[in-house]
């Protein structure tokens, strides 16, 4: 194999790696948000979110929020889904009420199975 590539191919998988990194990374930290503001945005989640997905984040109008529900979804899929809303579908965005840091705090508690009753 010449070595132009080789070192293509390596730019490549590099691009890949990096790729999947950052479409899982976990950009916001429990630290980044207050206490107080995780609990309302727990609120938010049962509350508001449940009233389509179910107050059990089982499923209804929209479909289930559970971690086996979620599991095959990247993590800012999930995030700018809850940001940008779902053209076509029920789903509206948040973007107007939640910040990106906020969407991804969610989502990283809804693919964790961490939202819980308050």
């Amino acid at each position: 194999m010449s070595s132009s590539i080789i070192t293509h191919t390596c730019r490549i998988t590099v691009i890949v790696i990096a790729f999947f990194m950052l479409t899982n990374q976990s950009y916001a930290t429990d630290k980044s948000l207050s206490e107080a503001r995780k609990a309302q945005l727990n609120h938010i989640v049962k509350q508001d979110c449940g009233s389509c997905h179910g107050m059990t984040l089982k499923g209804g109008l929209g479909p289930a929020l559970l971690v086996e529900d979620l599991q095959n979804k990247p993590l800012l899929f999930i995030k700018n889904t809850i940001l940008y809303g779902r053209e076509g579908t029920a789903m509206p965005p948040w973007k107007t009420l939640l910040t990106e840091q906020e969407a991804l705090w969610i989502s990283q508690q809804l693919k964790a199975g961490k939202i819980v009753e308050h």
